[in-house]
């Protein structure tokens, strides 16, 4: 029988999720097509945002490309930061590439993201490869520190005498040592992500501050919270509901892992 946990997480998970994939296909062309903040009715389920868009056509359309570049910018993070902990750990390297994490930490994130936006340097896959970037430090610190943890220097230590393969020590052993930690840390990491990215697209990093993504929707729309809430309660909430679900369900892997 599943856990109650895993049957919300599945559900506040697979509703955005389905929506980003099938909404686009339901949503139709999402223009200007009546005045702004109009309230809830017959030809506007939902009402209108600010720019006078039907706010269940946003919705519906919105979903897609916040769920592909925040599922980008995370991907990239750990493929480059996990495998680059695990090489460098207790290695000469690994003092200098502290270092230039040291520099990288210590650069704002939204000031970094506004200098790439003044320099003309915009899209959605600059926006991701930015992103990415700021998150390496922190993934690769937390690697880092798993691999280097007591009792997993200890086993590392008595697979190096048994005459274990490189690879095999610090990609299989350590790796799995560090992938609780990697897993809990991207649960938390999707919520700094989606801020990210909602800044990003209003600064016009990313997408337009007119696109229909759902970061860009609160944003846009945040001034007229008590005019038109669901302008921004639908999107806000529909952000919620992804993170949320990605936690829940973490958790429940990572507790079956210690279970086994």
């Amino acid at each position: 029988m599943k856990r109650p946990s895993v049957v919300l997480g599945s559900v506040l998970l697979g509703v955005p999720v389905l929506i980003a994939l099938a909404g686009p296909l339901l949503a139709g062309s999402v223009q200007s097509a009546a005045a702004p903040l109009q309230p809830p009715g017959a030809d506007f389920p939902l009402g209108t945002d600010v720019l006078g868009r039907d706010v269940l056509a946003l919705a519906l359309s919105g979903g897609a490309s916040i769920v592909a570049l925040t599922g980008a910018s995370l991907l990239l993070s750990y493929l480059v930061g996990v495998p680059l902990a695990l090489l460098v750990a207790n290695r000469w390297a690994d003092g200098v590439l502290v270092r230039v994490l040291d520099f990288l930490l210590a650069l704002p994130g939204l000031l970094v993201l506004m200098v790439l936006a003044a320099a003309g340097w915009r899209g959605a896959v600059t926006l991701a490869l930015a992103i990415a970037l700021l998150q390496l430090p922190a993934v690769v610190r937390l690697v880092r520190s798993a691999a280097l943890a007591p009792g997993c220097r200890a086993a590392v230590e008595a697979m190096t005498m048994q005459g274990e393969p490189w690879w095999r020590i610090h990609l299989g052993y350590v790796g799995r040592c560090a992938l609780g930690p990697v897993l809990v840390d991207a649960g938390t990491r999707l919520s700094l992500v989606l801020y990210l990215l909602a800044s990003a697209n209003f600064l016009g990093l990313g997408l337009a501050p007119s696109a229909s993504d759902w970061a860009v929707l609160v944003e846009r729309n945040k001034e007229a919270l008590f005019l038109q809430p669901l302008a921004v309660l639908v999107p806000a909430g529909l952000l919620v509901s992804l993170c949320t679900g990605i936690n829940l369900l973490l958790d429940h892997a990572l507790a079956r892992r210690d279970e086994v």
